[in-house]
């Protein structure tokens, strides 16, 4: 399925088309920040939030930041610094920041009484037509999918955690873990996060499969459900292929490389089925949820590599994940091959993926490592002092800027001992990665008819 943003584009080459396309991405990024905005200003003025002092303006805005966006990194220890109200105010962020990822743009704009613009709908990455019937459709079906994964990830969670933390309490566990699990959020009412349930694989399988649910994009979900909850003969399209493909590789690949190289390190005192459980749960958790069962500060450097990479990457187009996206790396990997084999075009599956989204995701990934580069100099700056000489210290930042762009919220316990330049950088770079791919994509996605009529001569330039 495509869209058709034709119908509300106005004339080729019109202003009015423009405008409309620039507004739809300007208010998407504003739903964000207005959202934040929010976030903060409840948790600097709103009553019974904390069980000790009130945070500050700039840890504020981290602490929104966070969990609107979906990151999940922290300054204080949410088990214990905020009380049942102030943990059900970062739930509620979490929630909002998730589903506003695909819908939160477009209820505003059909509240203006506009329609689904460009700059919304296909930064959101869905298969939704753009009709006023369908959008609420959309709207309506991403809501009811949501809450109710969440809830049989709850109601799973609390038989898990009945036993051992009491009926009472294990309840309002499994609601705050499930909804954080699904939207990609790594908030936890753990002091520890999940280091406590490392030896528990049904606790850490529960939550990495929300993690992948939410993290695979709701156009995936909603193919899967036609096809085998209908039964409709149709098979699955191939933007589900390819993200079902580069999901399930990304996982087995991974957890073996865990397995082997973290055997001796953070793995290494755990039984074997530990081991094997926790290999998995590294390979879901940096794409982009940010629960931790080890800790990471104690990852060798091979497995901090490949978390790196795989902060990068993320999740895939229209879920609550972060990063570049499963389907902008497969089709560099497909356009790689294609070279390699001498074939002009890309193709997979019998169908060859269009020229302008194999530039879209080259661009995409240029942009990303641009911002991630910039980023990382300021914060390198704004550490100097704190940093010394110790190299160790200078991984620790980028896994930092990494884990903020990619909204993941892991962290080797660096976190708090950021500077408050460090904290605003981060928190700015935490909003860019969750709006800014987007709507960068977005950008990129303007319809043939309002394209330059004309191109300059050819001319070639040494490549490699």
């Amino acid at each position: 399925m495509r869209f058709d943003w034709a119908v509300n584009q106005g004339p080729a080459g019109s202003r009015h088309g423009v405008l409309n396309s620039i507004s739809g991405v300007r208010l998407f990024v504003l739903s964000f920040a207005f959202l934040i905005l929010v976030g903060t200003a409840g948790l600097l003025v709103l009553p019974g939030l904390y069980t000790g002092p009130r945070l500050g303006v700039i840890d504020s805005l981290f602490t929104a930041a966070s969990a609107v966006c979906v990151t999940g990194l922290i300054v204080v220890d949410t088990a214990r610094y905020f009380t049942w109200w102030g943990q059900a105010w970062i739930l509620l962020l979490i929630q909002v920041g998730g589903l506003g990822i695909l819908t939160f743009a477009t209820l505003i704009i059909r509240v203006l009484g506009g329609r689904g613009a460009l700059g919304v709908e296909s930064a959101t990455g869905t298969g939704v037509g753009t009709g006023v019937g369908e959008v609420r459709a959309m709207v309506r079906a991403v809501v009811v999918l949501t809450f109710g994964i969440e809830a049989v990830g709850a109601a799973g969670l609390w038989l898990l955690w009945s036993a051992p933390l009491g009926m009472g309490p294990a309840a309002w566990h499994a609601i705050f873990h499930a909804v954080s699990a699904f939207c990609n959020a790594g908030f936890s009412t753990f002091s520890d996060n999940l280091v406590g349930w490392q030896e528990d694989p049904p606790v850490l399988m529960s939550i990495g499969g929300l993690i992948v649910l939410g993290g695979i994009g709701f156009l995936v979900l909603e193919d899967l459900r036609a096809r085998f909850l209908r039964r409709t003969s149709r098979r699955l399209c191939t933007h589900s292929r390819i993200v079902l493909a580069a999901t399930l590789l990304i996982i087995v690949g991974a957890s073996a490389f865990f397995w082997v190289v973290e055997s001796g390190h953070t793995l290494a005192g755990l039984s074997p089925t530990g081991r094997a459980v926790n290999a998995v749960f590294m390979s879901i958790t940096p794409r982009t949820a940010g629960y931790n069962a080890i800790d990471y500060d104690r990852v060798s450097n091979p497995g901090m590599m490949l978390t790196d990479a795989l902060m990068f990457v993320g999740g895939s187009p229209g879920g609550t994940a972060g990063g570049v996206k499963t389907t902008t790396v497969s089709v560099l990997i497909l356009l790689l091959i294609a070279r390699l084999r001498a074939r002009q075009h890309v193709s997979l599956g019998g169908r060859t993926v269009r020229d302008d989204t194999i530039q879209n995701a080259a661009g995409l990934v240029v942009g990303a490592i641009t911002i991630l580069s910039i980023a990382i100099f300021l914060l390198l700056i704004a550490e100097r002092a704190a940093l010394g000489s110790d190299r160790r210290d200078f991984a620790r930042l980028v896994f930092e800027a990494l884990s903020a762009f990619g909204t993941v919220g892991l962290s080797m316990n660096r976190t708090a001992e950021l500077t408050p330049a460090g904290r605003v950088l981060i928190t700015l770079l935490m909003f860019v990665g969750r709006v800014g791919p987007l709507s960068v994509a977005a950008a990129m996605a303007r319809p043939r008819a309002q394209r330059t009529p004309y191109r300059y001569a050819y001319d070639n330039v040494a490549i490699g």
